[in-house]
């Protein structure tokens, strides 16, 4: 029997991008193994829905420590405890300490709800119809000391309609990051999409731009 793929998730919130992920391996469609949701947040959602699901979680306050790289670190030491094999950022809402991530390189993802590079940080839905943009969407990308500055493993796009708010607009794209990152797991996870000399490869081959999602699959 072969060992499952075992994935860590860090999240803030309130968990939607994890029950996306949870749903998809409740499906068949993700065969992984979920060994740890952790949190800066004791009261975030994605730990309730994790632990509705069986799955190990941990809540550490950065209050708790001198200094951002410290919980980092602190952090850090507890993800790498469960072994796993790709951590997940799904709407962590912190800077993470370059120190922190140096032995995460290539094994550490984040979704982000821009089409990145455009619109790093925060209040991307707000910019993107500030500028008068027609398109948006979402980016998964592996994860570098530069903010969502690492590089972009696949992308999910839509059009900006007449009607749309900020609020609006956040609800469609949230709809379409639910199928982007199991997409994107599921492929890492099978040994399709790896990090290579810094750039994305998939089947061995360095990507020439993202892969896009589209009609339930990921293409070039």
């Amino acid at each position: 029997m072969t060992t499952p793929f075992r994935i860590a998730v860090l999240a803030s919130g309130r968990g939607s991008n994890l029950a996306a992920l949870l749903a998809a391996r409740d499906r068949g469609e993700l065969p992984v193994e979920f060994v740890l949701v952790a949190s800066d947040k004791a009261d975030a959602g994605a730990l309730t829905l994790a632990g509705a699901a069986g799955v190990p979680t941990l809540a550490l306050s950065p209050r708790d420590y001198a200094d951002r790289a410290s919980f980092d670190h602190a952090l850090f030491e507890r993800v790498a405890g469960t072994k796993p094999d790709l951590l997940v950022l799904a709407g962590f809402m912190r800077i993470i300490d370059g120190a922190a991530l140096t032995p995460w390189a290539g094994r550490m993802i984040n979704i982000h709800p821009s089409l990145l590079p455009k619109y790093r940080g925060l209040h991307t839905h707000r910019r993107a119809l500030a500028a008068g943009d027609t398109e948006h969407g979402a980016s998964v990308h592996f994860v570098t000391a530069e903010l969502d500055g690492g590089p972009v493993i696949a992308q999910a796009r839509m059009p900006i309609e007449p009607g749309d708010d900020e609020q609006r607009l956040a609800e469609r794209l949230l709809a379409l990051e639910h199928r982007l990152l199991p997409a994107v797991v599921a492929d890492i996870a099978a040994g399709r999409i790896a990090l290579r000399d810094g750039r994305v490869c998939l089947d061995g081959q360095a990507l020439a731009a993202p892969l896009n999602w589209r009609n339930g699959m990921l293409s070039r």
